[in-house]
């Protein structure tokens, strides 16, 4: 599977394999680099299961709602991990009102509540508000693990 990301250079869309989201790419217009994916990627349900199984670092997810008010307050916070992370990590956003089934795969009953998964498994998961300190922890610990 890929997904598309634009060229912060030329806006031209390229077409990435998502085992490749975690690295150093090219334009295939204009040549300049397409680094690391350093933003949550919203996914739906393939997506996610073609990232999380592909992905050859930890995959840090958001499970979140429009409507959750602690939810919107953590975004920025989210943000800031995926920036930090980019090249050690993948971080996406799955919109749980969008994608209840697999809010419910992975029992997800209270928002935000965030997983990592390393090797297409879970090895972590809690509900609640954190910074981006404590969500790169868990990515390291993960990682490390």
């Amino acid at each position: 599977m890929n997904v598309l990301r634009a060229c912060e250079s030329c806006g031209r869309s390229n077409r990435i394999p998502v085992v490749h989201l975690s690295d150093t790419g090219r334009c295939g217009a204009c040549g300049a680099a397409l680094p690391p994916l350093s933003k949550p990627f919203e996914a739906n349900e393939s997506e996610f299961d073609s990232i999380v199984n592909a992905a050859r670092v930890p995959v840090l997810v958001d499970f979140w709602a429009p409507w959750c008010g602690p939810c919107r307050t953590v975004a920025p916070e989210v943000q800031q991990a995926a920036e930090h992370l980019a090249g050690a990590a993948i971080v996406l956003k799955v919109n749980t009102e969008e994608q209840p089934r697999l809010a419910a795969r992975f029992a997800v009953r209270s928002i935000p509540n965030f997983a990592v998964f390393s090797g297409g498994e879970l090895v972590w998961q809690q509900p609640g508000s954190m910074g981006h300190r404590q969500l790169e922890s868990a990515v390291r610990h993960a990682s490390s693990a």
